[in-house]
């Protein structure tokens, strides 16, 4: 056995089968959701991340009093978090429209940042494989910025797919592990 396989078989002993086994029936059933009813599903998410935002950053701002250091930037973050909270849970659908057509610029602009990287690598020696799926990146991250109101409207199907997928392969691993 080497000594990867042997962590990998020490890290499963430490998770319970049947955990994984839930993590990934509430994953299909979350993606079950978003592919039924995408909009409610999608608000109610970002409601629940503006609940977890406006938590963490009165968490962030308490613990400047525990440990000290780094003050400024837990400061900043906490009322960040707090104003970012608020700001979803007070406005919703404007948070979630907004949140999904941000996430679609961040992919967009990485997609774009991660393929001129690897069309430079190519060049410097990286080989073929490296020049076409940076040349694919910078397609898809330019395609994702050009449509981007398109790829926020669909992103909850997107979602719901790939919770499907995960929850399925998680329920797979959980009766593999047990």
């Amino acid at each position: 056995m080497t000594a990867t396989a042997a962590t990998m078989k020490n890290d499963q002993a430490l998770i319970p089968w049947w955990l994984i086994l839930m993590e990934g029936v509430a994953l299909v059933i979350l993606g079950l959701f978003f592919l039924s009813s995408p909009a409610q599903t999608a608000v109610i998410a970002v409601q629940v991340l503006g609940i977890y935002w406006l938590i963490a950053g009165i968490f962030r701002i308490i613990s400047i009093f525990i440990d000290s250091s780094m003050w400024g930037l837990k400061l900043f973050a906490g009322i960040l978090g707090i104003i970012a909270g608020i700001l979803v849970l007070n406005h919703p659908i404007i948070g979630t429209i907004v949140l999904a057509k941000t996430i679609i610029l961040i992919l967009g602009i990485e997609g774009i940042i991660f393929g001129v990287i690897g069309i430079v690598q190519a060049f410097r020696g990286a080989g073929l494989g490296a020049g076409i799926l940076g040349v694919v990146s910078l397609l898809f991250g330019a395609l994702l910025l050009a449509n981007s109101w398109g790829f926020a409207l669909s992103l909850p199907w997107a979602i719901g797919i790939l919770a499907i997928v995960g929850g399925i392969a998680s329920i797979i691993a959980a009766f593999r592990v047990k």
